[in-house]
């Protein structure tokens, strides 16, 4: 079966409601393909060794987390942007993008979605008073050891976290956001949780968390942030009865 890409695009739109989100890059259909989606490759980052694997696998559209386009980059379109960009038109196929849509997201984003896999309850937003809270915070079952949940964050991510703070120190109330949301700890500190996780980590959040007395988990950018772009494939798979595949492509950050 096959969907047209605009009744795709409007399905996405009545879900994650985009035009809602203030954002650093366009949200939705960045390149234009052919006009009918069977089907549809997801993955994190719209680079070039992706459009390569998505060429190979017979792609009507890709859907990513990160696409192009970000405020303050330079627009012309030359190397490694041009390259990419003429592998999509070459193939004819679309370039689907949600960055901030697909982190906030009650059921497809990214923070619910590692949420559920690291066996955390969601309790409410990590920032209460912000417009949009991109973070959560929650709660395990049971308290464990920093080092434990560690334990369980390289299992379920296949990725071994970097840990700031005493292994040895219990932990049940933790605060997370995924990506490059290191800054975020604060907000953790504020709500008075027993740690924070976050995709990325920066020289300041040592220090911060260490004088805040928090645990901290750099868990990846990348392995925190696979896991919107599945959902939200797999649920467009069941909508419209399209075939989908989920592509890993490594990144070590």
């Amino acid at each position: 079966m096959s969907v047209p890409l605009k009744q795709l695009l409007n399905q996405i739109d009545e879900w994650l409601q985009p035009a809602t989100i203030s954002d650093y890059c366009p949200n939705g259909l960045q390149v234009e393909g052919r006009s009918e989606v069977r089907r549809l490759v997801t993955g994190v980052t719209a680079c070039q060794a992706l459009i390569d694997a998505a060429v190979e696998a017979g792609a009507d559209a890709v859907l990513v987390h990160h696409g192009y386009f970000w405020k303050g980059e330079n627009p012309c379109v030359t190397g490694l942007k041009k390259r990419r960009l003429q592998s999509l038109l070459a193939a004819d196929i679309s370039l689907l993008a949600y960055h901030l849509p697909l982190d906030l997201h009650a059921d497809y984003g990214n923070n619910v979605q590692l949420a559920k896999r690291l066996g955390l309850s969601v309790e409410g937003p990590l920032d209460p008073v912000a417009r949009q809270s991109v973070g959560l915070w929650g709660q395990l079952a049971q308290p464990e050891t920093a080092a434990a949940f560690a334990a369980r964050v390289a299992r379920t991510l296949a990725r071994e976290p970097q840990l700031i703070g005493d292994p040895d120190r219990e932990i049940r109330r933790i605060g997370w956001c995924t990506g490059a949301a290191q800054g975020y700890i604060e907000q953790a500190v504020a709500l008075g949780l027993d740690a924070y996780v976050s995709g990325e980590i920066s020289e300041p959040t040592v220090h911060s968390a260490r004088e805040h007395d928090i645990a901290y988990f750099a868990v990846g950018h990348h392995a925190s942030e696979r896991y919107g772009v599945q959902a939200l494939g797999d649920a467009l798979a069941e909508r419209f009865g399209i075939e989908h595949r989920y592509i890993e492509i490594d990144n070590p950050v």
